[in-house]
Parts: C-alpha cells; structure tokens; sequence
C-alpha cells in the first residue's frame, strides 16, 4: 500500500454502459491516498485557498449538500483528496469544453484506498483530466506552483481532437432527449441513432437518407445552377471559365460587377465579390482555383448573405451576415485593428465550434481589394475615427428565422428538393430577407450538403434554434423512438439457458434476433466470431447489425464492474439470483449485498413501459422489485410462495410450476401452458431458466402456442447438442 503523502492509480477503468455508478459512462479510478489518508482538507493549511484561486468555478459545485458552495464547505470542514479529485476532474472538464455534472468518491474497505467515478463522455478526455486532476491537487496539497491555464488548453486541443462536432453533438444530444439511444462508429462525427433495425445514421448535418446523387449536384455549384434556374428558382447568371483571360470575358458579358469563386468550393473559401475592374477580376482566378477544381464567374447581387437551413423540405432556421469593420485610431495598422477589434472576439476562433472564423487580411484578396478600393492596404494606418470596411459578407451569424418571406422560404424549400436533399443549406443574397426576392433582385447562390449547425446553436443575436431536435424529428416522425425489444438476463445461475430459450422463442415469433451469451454471439441460427461475446464491444455489434428485429444478452455481474451493460435501456430485465461475492473480491465486493447493488442496473434500466422478470425464490431479488419503474412479473418454481400469492392478489402478473403445467396467472385469471411430452422438457430445461423464459414470452405477447412449440424445439436442440458433444469427446478420446 502506498504509504507517501502523495496519490496512486491502482486502476482506471471506463465503464461505457450502464453501471453500479449511474447511467451513464463513467471514468472509474481505483486511488490510493497513502498518508493522506491521516490528512484531510481542514489540516493542510492553504488547500481551500490555492483550490478556489486555481479553480473558482469549484465554488458552484453542490456536493452532498445540494447548494451552490456545497463541495467548498466540505474542503473547509475537512474531506479526502479522493473525494476532491473527483470534483477537481469534473471541473476540469467543464473548462475543456466537455460539460460534466455526475462524479462520485467512495471509500473501500481497504484503508486509504477508494474508488471515484467521473461521467465521461469520451475517454481519451476523461483519462486526461483525471491525470490532471491528480497533477493539480498534488500540486495544492505540496503547495507547489501549478499552470492551470495550459492544463485548460492541453484538456481543449483533446476535446477537439476527440470529441463530436457541435452539428453532430446537438442531434445526438436532441435525440437523447428524445429518448433515442446513440452509438459513436467512429472517432469521427458518424453516429448511429437507435438500434437494429430502427436505427438511422447521421454524419455531421448529413444522414443516412442524404442522397449520394444530390451531395454529388451539390458540390458541382454550375450544375446547381442549371437545375435550379430551369425549375425556376431565382439564381445569379455566370459560367465557367479556363483562364483569367475567360474570366474577364465572361465579366463582360455579363455585366460588372461580379462574383469569381470556385465551382466546387464550400465555407466562403476563394471567393471574391464585387469586383469592377479587369484587374481585379483577373487576380481573383487563381485564388477562387487554389480552393476548387474550376472557377466560376457570375453576376454580383447586391444584399447580405444568408443562410437557410432547410430539413425534409421544411425551413427551420435562418442566419443572417454582417460586414465586418475597423475604426482607425491613427497609430495602429489595419492588420493590427483587425487582430485587435475582430480576431480578439473569443467568438471567432480556426476550429469548427467557434460561431465566426477569424479574418486574415493578408491572404485574401478579395479584402484587400475592398482595401485598396478605400485606399488602404495591410500594413495602412487609417486616420482616428475613420471606419474601414474588412469584410463584406460573412459572419452569417445573426438570426433572423422569424423575418423569412413565406416566398422566399418556399424558394429554399424547392431548392433543396431540386437538388434531392434532405438536409440542406441554401444561400441566400437579398437586401431584405423580409420580402419577396423577386422585387429585390435577390437570389439562391449556393445549395450546401451537410450544412454546418453551429450560427444557429450559437447566432451572435437573436434566440438559438432547435435545429437538432428538426433533423431527429425529420429521422424519427410520429415519436418514434428508434428501439427494438431488448431483454437483459442476468443473475447467479442459469442464466446462459434463460437467454438462449427466449431469443428462440422470440425467434420463431417472427422476429430475426441477435443473441449475446457464453456460448457465443449469434444472429438467429448464424453463429458470429467473438472471444468473448458478452463482453461490450462485441455484444453492441448486434445493436449496429441492421437485420437484427430485437435482441437477448446475458450479462454478468463482473461484466457490469468491468464495462456495464452494453445497452442503455431495455425492454424486459431478467435477475435470476444474487450471490457470488466470493468471485468479485478484486472488485472490492465482499457480500451479497454489494452484489445486489451491481446486479440492480439489469432493473435499473427498464424502459418506463417495460418488465422486471424476477426470481421470487430470491429475497433479494425481490427486492429489487421497487426499483423498476415499469411492470414486473415474478416467476417461482411453486405457486404457493407468499410473494407470488401477494403480487397476484395486488393485480400482479406470476408465472410458476403446477406438477407437469407452466401456469401464467394474475389476479383473477390462469392460463396453463401445454408442455408436450413435460418429462421429457422438463429433464432437458432447467425449470429456473424455463420459467423466466415463459414470463419473458408473456411480457412480449407471445402466444401460448407458440411458446409450447418453442420448448419443445429448444428441448430437442439441447438434446441434440448435447449429444453431438459426447460424441466429439468420445471420439478424441
């Protein structure tokens, strides 16, 4: 044991799926304080000071006592650097960016050592900030200097690197509130929405039924505009051109001004607007190719741009640009007043959860022509008080959904169906966005695949729009929620057979079934290759498998401490038994009752219309029958336990053995199961996985019918494979 004044990992675990912590997944440290178990926080002199100063949004943490300031009070009054690592993680997160409320600190029954679980939404972050965390209480605890600030900012290049967009984060986290489930496939931005067959993908603003056809018209802006000017959408007339020479051409032709960007470009990226002269024109080609395959030159519209998010043909937000400026202050550059009054914004930022970009002067010549049009260029020192103008258009940040025509929201709406997308973002040039374009001039300049969502989670003014809960209500219409029938079984015996038998009973109900057990991982009849196939990487493969209708998974009390269930809610919980402490002593569990409070997640998790299926032979299995917050069935292998006599008698559904019957029975009505040839079903099935398995095919509505065919099949399947293994053993013998 570690018997320093300093703190230990004994062992970091992520728990990804529901666990004897919370919900949700969590960072689980196994610390050992040493020494410091003899020194709380009341006597290291300083320690509250150094922490509040380091990290002042600590004083907002509740703690146990439920009020802002709660967590400080405990540092003041004296608690374990255990118990303010976990708070400290927490913070840390927040500052990075990764908002995180749920952590927890308990001690072992081993002296100094405890265990401290963080929620931890990527665990590359969350590993991160523990380290951190420990680096910085150390620090605070010795009283040594600590730089908190680049601690922030190594923590914010993590989350960037790992953690989803904010287009891809507010979907998923709309659909969360939805109550749909999501499963990240990649340390990208596509993400799975519900489950088997139910379940959708998005990546970014683009989803699963984003046509490849209409990304492809998109990203071809020529091609775009031929189809939208021959479905009469009002659009900019323009060509493209080959050279520089062309391009000046083509500006004749059309008509000064005019607009040079790339055919294929997107974000603005080579673009330059209004220009007059040959000159200008012919300095623009090169810089609209270096961001594109082909340059297009089109005629200038007057007005500011927009940008209309368009989902399953319906406009749901708008944002509206803004011209950047400067005013001189007669000493400083125009390079130095943009860093200084634009750039220095925290709204602008490189990455993509910044509302507005930074402007770079130097490289874009389209601003610097705006700059030699006012007689100025980079390295000019305007006169005090004069106002320069950086950037025409841009900063599309302002929303403005409420001010949208009901034309003009109609153009963009036939727009993103000419082109065949269903999420789309149409750019819009008008001088007032309130009125028709027709009398304004005003036209759609761009169809965007792939919109990003961020000016309207985050408009500079005006209210943010729901545009995630659009794009799942578009995916998931009428409350759908993207879930397929789950059954979780779990317990001290039995459970292998439980969860083989019903995923046969639901199967030959109709549905194609994906089944994780100990004997394997299984779709319907085919068999899966997986080392160990209830472990959670392997059993979500089920849950990303389209053919799959519903799924059974027997989990493991030490499959719960090592990784959680690998589903975040079910529809039916099974808990066969509670026992086996003596196999979980390294998880530090000891009795029975600690058992209880891991095999309690299985009934933690049933969905609100769902089922608890529990073994009424076990007191503490029934115990667990108020944690359900949906219905429960009790099974026993006798009808004549009080727990069944009592739950029947409460309206209660019951399932239990009468001589050679399976009996399903509540209040006032019974049901006898027909068991063909019962001696014999009843020497192949054990009675205390046959019994739970009947109750789950009650819970699904599974006829009485089929449930007799389904024994009978299951029996002679087992028979069948028990006898082939004798056969092999005997023949290598």
């Amino acid at each position: 044991m570690n018997q320093n004044e300093t703190i230990e990992f004994l062992r970091v675990n992520f728990l990804r799926g529901p666990n004897i912590w919370t919900y949700r997944p969590v960072i689980e440290a196994w610390v050992d304080i040493g020494a410091l178990e003899d020194r709380p926080s009341n006597t290291i002199p300083g320690l509250y000071e150094r922490l509040l100063e380091w990290l002042p949004g600590l004083m907002v943490h509740r703690c146990g006592v439920g009020e802002p300031g709660g967590f400080m009070s405990r540092v003041r009054d004296g608690t374990w650097p255990a118990h303010i690592l976990e708070h400290i993680t927490i913070e840390l997160q927040n500052l990075a960016g990764m908002q995180t409320g749920f952590g927890k600190a308990r001690q072992t029954s081993v002296r100094g050592i405890y265990k401290v679980a963080v929620r931890a939404r990527d665990e590359r972050v969350s590993r991160a900030a523990l380290e951190a965390g420990r680096d910085l209480l150390m620090a605070a605890i010795e009283n040594r200097p600590h730089d908190v600030h680049a601690t922030v900012k190594q923590l914010q290049e993590l989350v960037d690197r790992y953690c989803l967009g904010p287009s891809t984060a507010c979907i998923v986290g709309a659909a969360a509130e939805r109550g749909i489930p999501a499963i990240r496939l990649n340390d990208g931005n596509l993400a799975q929405l519900g489950h088997g067959s139910r379940q959708r993908r998005i990546w970014t603003a683009e989803t699963d039924q984003t046509s490849a056809i209409a990304e492809g018209i998109a990203s071809d802006k020529d091609l775009t505009k031929t189809l939208l000017g021959a479905c009469g959408v009002p659009i900019p007339e323009g060509r493209v051109v080959d050279s520089p020479a062309e391009a000046w051409q083509a500006a004749e032709d059309i008509g000064l001004p005019v607009v040079v960007k790339p055919v294929d470009g997107n974000h603005g990226r080579g673009v330059s607007i209004e220009l007059m002269t040959q000159a200008e024109v012919e300095a623009a080609y090169p810089f609209a190719l270096r961001h594109g395959s082909e340059v297009m030159v089109e005629s200038y519209i007057p007005g500011n741009e927009h940008r209309l998010l368009v989902v399953g043909g319906k406009l749901v937000a708008a944002a509206r640009g803004e011209s950047a400026w400067v005013t001189g202050d007669g000493v400083s550059t125009v390079f130095d007043l943009v860093e200084a009054q634009i750039n220095s914004d925290p709204r602008r930022g490189v990455t993509e959860d910044a509302p507005l970009s930074e402007i770079g002067i130097v490289e874009n010549p389209s601003i610097r022509q705006d700059l030699e049009r006012q007689g100025l260029g980079p390295q000019a020192v305007p006169e005090a008080g004069r106002r320069v103008l950086i950037q025409r258009n841009g900063n599309v940040a302002y929303e403005c959904t409420d001010k949208v025509h009901p034309d003009v929201a109609a153009i963009v709406s036939l727009a993103a169906r000419v082109v065949g997308l269903d999420v789309a973002g149409i750019d819009v040039v008008a001088e007032d966005i309130s009125r028709p374009l027709a009398e304004q001039r005003g036209a759609v300049v761009e169809v965007n695949a792939g919109p990003g969502l961020l000016m309207h989670l985050k408009p500079l003014a005006g209210t943010p729009r729901p545009v995630g809960a659009a794009i799942v209500e578009h995916l998931f219409p009428g409350g759908e929620n993207g879930r397929i029938p789950i059954v979780g079984v779990c317990g001290e015996h039995g459970t292998t057979q439980t969860a083989e038998l019903i995923a046969l009973l639901m199967r030959i109900s109709g549905w194609h079934v994906g089944l994780a057990s100990r004997e394997g991982l299984f779709i319907d009849r085919r068999r899966l290759d997986g080392l160990d196939p209830i472990r959670f990487d392997q059993s979500q493969r089920l849950l990303m498998n389209r053919a799959i209708d519903a799924a059974v998974f027997e989990s493991a009390a030490r499959n719960i401490l090592c990784d959680g269930l690998p589903y975040d809610k079910c529809q039916i919980g099974v808990v066969t038994g509670v026992g086996g402490a003596h196999d979980l002593a390294e998880f530090h569990i000891e009795d029975d009752d600690q058992v209880f409070n891991v095999l309690r997640t299985q009934v933690d998790v049933i969905l609100p219309d769902g089922v608890a299926v529990l073994n009424a032979g076990d007191a503490r299995v029934v115990e667990m029958a108020s944690l359900c917050d949906g219905h429960v069935i009790f099974y026993a292998d006798s009808g004549d336990l009080p727990v069944i006599a009592e739950h029947r008698k409460g309206g209660g559904r019951v399932v239990f053995r009468r001589g050679d019957q399976i009996v399903l029975a509540n209040a006032g009505q019974e049901i006898e199961l027909p068991v063909v040839n019962a001696a014999f079903t009843f020497g192949v099935i054990d009675p205390g996985c046959l019994l739970p398995a009947v109750a789950v095919a009650w819970a699904l509505d599974i006829s009485v019918e089929l449930m007799s065919a389904g024994l009978e099949t299951f029996a002679i399947e087992q028979t069948a494979r028990e006898a082939e293994a004798r056969a092999l053993v005997v023949q290598a013998d």
